[in-house]
């Protein structure tokens, strides 16, 4: 195919590409990671509900008891919205054993893992190719005759195309009839490239036109989603996915990626609800413990921040640095962050978005105070703005309104952490004490007993707690503290505290928190 051929073909490129998340089978192989049947079970709702993913693979077969106890919950709820065909679970040529499993544990699809290379087989089943056939052929015929469809797995099927393909066409050729519904085609080490992907899927194709492959890619060469599209450039019907790109070694490709790249470079259909991307992502970053990198693509927090000044000069000049990939798109909104490379243009249109509205000599010298801030490795956020303003330009946009007066934080052993804490709102002062599981905890505890017992108001929730050095920083220097916080009306709001001890960064974020809800009342 020559070249402007192939560009035409991508132009016209638009068939449907299911999507498989495997995040809570594959992604769970990550290490260290270990999902609890609720957290199991509160994934898949979001993927098959939220974001509307064609097939989730829940477990494995065989694993434990808390393993079918997840997977008998997950297919109670898939049975009630009518998705118990999207939940899959992978099982082994065992004879009965895997089919008894996923039939018990209430799922209706088998994914069976095969053998996709004569290394594998021979060495790691030892046994020849008609044996091992022989064994599959038995495993079908009992899932069919007990009603559990099946999806076949060829285990390092691109070591197989590469060093042993005669093996695979001949697994192909005694296969390809049986009632398998799609026989999924793994790069289980993760060595292709996309040219490889091209070859080997065109090889497959021509020789079994009508077959429905998909493709599961892995990561170890960072090319997982390039090759997931040359997959479905070259034919694939089906592409695996994770959440945030979670599997062993160096991962899966991630669901995010996958997607974006199908619609807006290739032209393709899925069934992914786009706006959830990045709730999905927080929820499989909370349970799994594995934190999202901030410059990952689509779900990283600094992907929609524009800190240069003179990219925000160009967007307040009709959008000149947007493109496809706009926020509001994956629910999430465009940022400008404050530091010494931000420039009048970026601290602008955040005092724009506060209803601040300051001369240009009172904004450059607003920017002169955030550039020291930055130089001195401080994260300036737009709720900070106002008290830097208030305290630049010394009048009331800003005013405190709540005040830390004193506070006491004791820690014994063996007694749960106590704290006493005088505070000012709005010029009154109120005392409140706690016990907490933390001397942070206890402080937070104190304030919101004086919020509920004084003003008869509710504190906003603690969404979120993380503790960091500054970049650059060492272990003995300043503790940031970065909070993020669920108001009453749903909004999230973060604000961060520094200081040397932990404790004192929080509380001084918290008080931050205070004053910004105090200015809204």
């Amino acid at each position: 195919m020559g070249k402007a051929e192939h560009v035409k073909d991508m132009h016209n490129f638009r068939p449907y590409i299911e999507i498989m998340d495997s995040t809570l089978r594959d992604g769970e192989q990550t290490s260290g990671v270990s999902f609890l049947p609720h957290e199991k079970l509160m994934i898949a709702r979001m993927l098959l509900r939220d974001l509307n993913v064609d097939r989730i693979e829940v477990a494995s077969a065989r694993v434990s008891d808390g393993e079918k106890e997840a997977v008998k919950m997950i297919c109670r709820y898939a049975r009630q919205i009518e998705r118990l065909d999207s939940v899959e679970v992978l099982g082994f040529v065992d004879g009965k054993v895997s089919v008894d499993w996923v039939k018990d544990a209430g799922a209706c699809v088998l994914n069976l893992l095969a053998k996709g290379s004569l290394k594998h087989c021979r060495e790691q089943l030892q046994k020849t190719p008609e044996e091992h056939l022989s064994d599959i052929k038995a495993v079908l015929d009992y899932a069919d005759r007990n009603g559990i469809a099946v999806n076949l797995y060829l285990e390092d099927w691109s070591s197989g195309m590469k060093d042993s393909p005669d093996y695979v066409y001949q697994m192909m050729d005694e296969l390809v009839d049986y009632p398998i519904r799609r026989f999924m085609l793994p790069d289980t080490l993760g060595i292709m490239n996309p040219l490889q992907v091209i070859e080997y899927f065109r090889k497959m194709l021509k020789r079994y036109p009508d077959t429905h492959f998909d493709f599961h890619a892995h990561n170890d060469y960072d090319l997982a989603v390039s090759n997931s599209l040359a997959a479905a450039l070259s034919g694939a019907r089906g592409l695996h996915v994770t959440v945030n790109g979670l599997g062993e070694r160096c991962g899966n490709a991630p669901l995010s990626s996958v997607q974006v790249i199908l619609k807006d470079q290739f032209n393709a259909k899925t069934s992914i609800n786009e706006s959830k991307l990045n709730d999905i992502s927080r929820l499989v970053e909370s349970y799994s413990g594995i934190s999202i990198a901030p410059n990952q693509p689509i779900i990283g927090d600094n992907v929609f921040t524009q800190v240069a000044g003179v990219h925000a000069d160009g967007d307040n000049k009709g959008g000149l640095y947007h493109n496809e990939l706009v926020p509001e798109r994956f629910g999430r909104k465009r940022e400008y962050a404050m530091g010494k490379t931000s420039g009048k243009a970026n601290i602008t249109r955040n005092l724009r978005e506060l209803g601040l509205e300051l001369t240009a000599e009172q904004t450059q010298r607003v920017t002169k105070r955030i550039t020291e801030l930055g130089d001195r490795k401080e994260v300036v956020t737009q709720e900070d703005l106002p008290f830097i303003v208030s305290d630049v330009l010394k009048h009331d946009v800003a005013e405190e309104r709540v005040k830390l007066v004193s506070y006491q934080v004791s820690l014994a052993y063996g007694l749960k952490p106590l704290a006493n804490v005088k505070i000012e709102i709005n010029g009154n002062q109120y005392e409140g004490h706690s016990s907490g599981d933390g001397q942070y905890d206890a402080f937070v505890k104190a304030i919101r007993k004086i919020y509920k017992e004084y003003l008869d108001r509710t504190f906003p929730l603690l969404e979120n707690y993380a503790v960091t050095i500054p970049p650059g920083g060492r272990t003995d220097a300043l503790v940031q503290t970065v909070i993020t916080w669920q108001m009453g009306d749903g909004k999230l709001i973060r604000t961060r505290g520094l200081d040397a001890d932990q404790t004192e960064a929080a509380i001084k974020a918290t008080i931050k928190m205070l004053n910004i809800v105090e200015s809204k009342q």
